[in-house]
């Protein structure tokens, strides 16, 4: 996915979660596992998105918002960065991220 393409799937007033992942990367699975279950929870909120951090046409998203590890999250809205964490985190945790920053959409 070219910057440009991911950059115009970011410009709309919904959330979105962005998932920087490996298919090599056990913590990376085990994270898969835990969006799931957020998507099922808080699909009227939150779009998730998975970027594979090994295909060749995402070098250049993993250079420019500097992935270092995986996984990697980071919410978005209206093509903001509004939080960014690394490793896995818990259900309960990724449900309070959201609805911490949900109400940013009627801004």
């Amino acid at each position: 996915m070219t910057l440009d393409d991911f950059k115009s799937l970011l410009s709309n007033d919904r959330l979105v979660l962005v998932d920087f992942y490996a298919t090599w990367c056990g913590p990376c699975r085990a994270m898969h596992l835990i969006l799931d279950k957020l998507e099922h929870e808080l699909a009227d909120k939150v779009d998730v998105l998975r970027i594979d951090i090994d295909h060749p046409e995402n070098v250049e998203l993993i250079q420019h918002y500097r992935i270092m590890s995986v996984p990697t999250l980071i919410l978005f809205c209206r093509g903001r960065k509004l939080w960014r964490e690394s490793g896995v985190l818990s259900v309960e945790t990724m449900i309070d991220v959201v609805r911490r920053y949900e109400q940013i959409e009627m801004y």
